[in-house]
């Protein structure tokens, strides 16, 4: 089955009156039905990669191909058609509208796409119930825990039914108990529904339950293992200390 995600050569340089290289030459693939967790320092690209794997930023030079489509050819407005047809997005701030309900949360990316409301309504439904949190679908996310808006979060992400969930930080914000939690689901949505999860962490135990750990430092991939195998056994040894 061809990758999901192909990148040569990405570079990412900032200019802010002194240019910052976020990245510096990275290739990658990312095959289906995937947990990739990208670890490394604060500073070390990790975020910056993931927005240009998603289309949110242009490298600044370098090609990625989503599906083998070339993000960098489609334009501003196909990046964005194919973000929220493929792709779905989980941040460490849960970004839910406050005055909305969960189920309105979730079913806001439909409503966007002009979906019918019984329709949008149905999807969403079966959305929260997937995350688990089908009795809460009339709370405003004020009346809910950090893990529980989450997994609204999540809901919302998987409710356009995407190739691909990428997790910037997603436990950032929670507490040990509910973010073990939400590493929990995104595990049970790749083995039970051949999604990919990309998931940037900083967060050792989270990075562990991937299939596949790419660990930055300085813009550069600097290790790629499999965090199950033995100790000693996989690449990257060093990035993991």
């Amino acid at each position: 089955m061809p990758d999901v995600i192909e990148a040569w050569a990405l570079t990412k340089v900032y200019d802010g009156g002194v240019d910052v290289a976020a990245l510096r030459g990275v290739d990658l693939r990312i095959a289906p039905a995937t947990f990739l967790a990208i670890i490394g320092p604060s500073g070390s690209g990790k975020s910056t990669l993931l927005n240009v794997l998603a289309g949110l930023e242009l490298p600044t030079t370098g090609k990625t191909l989503f599906d083998g489509v070339d993000l960098g050819a489609l334009g501003e407005d196909g990046r964005a058609a194919l973000r929220r047809d493929r792709v779905g997005f989980v941040f460490q701030q849960f970004n839910l509208l406050p005055i909305f309900s969960a189920i309105e949360n979730v079913a806001l990316p439909l409503r966007l796409k002009r979906i019918g409301e019984q329709e949008a309504v149905r999807r969403a439904e079966e959305a929260l119930t997937m995350v688990g949190l089908a009795g809460r679908r009339d709370h405003i996310p004020s009346q809910l825990s950090g893990g529980e808006q989450q997994r609204v979060a999540i809901a919302r992400a998987l409710v356009a039914e995407p190739a691909i969930i990428f997790a910037d930080e997603p436990t950032g914000n929670l507490d040990s108990a509910s973010g073990d939690g939400v590493i929990v689901l995104l595990r049970r949505l790749v083995d039970e529904r051949a999604l990919t999860v990309v998931m940037v962490t900083h967060d050792q135990a989270a990075a562990s339950c991937a299939d596949r750990v790419i660990a930055l430092r300085d813009g550069q991939i600097v290790g790629d293992f499999d965090p199950r195998a033995p100790a000693g056994a996989g690449a990257g040894e060093e990035a993991r200390a």
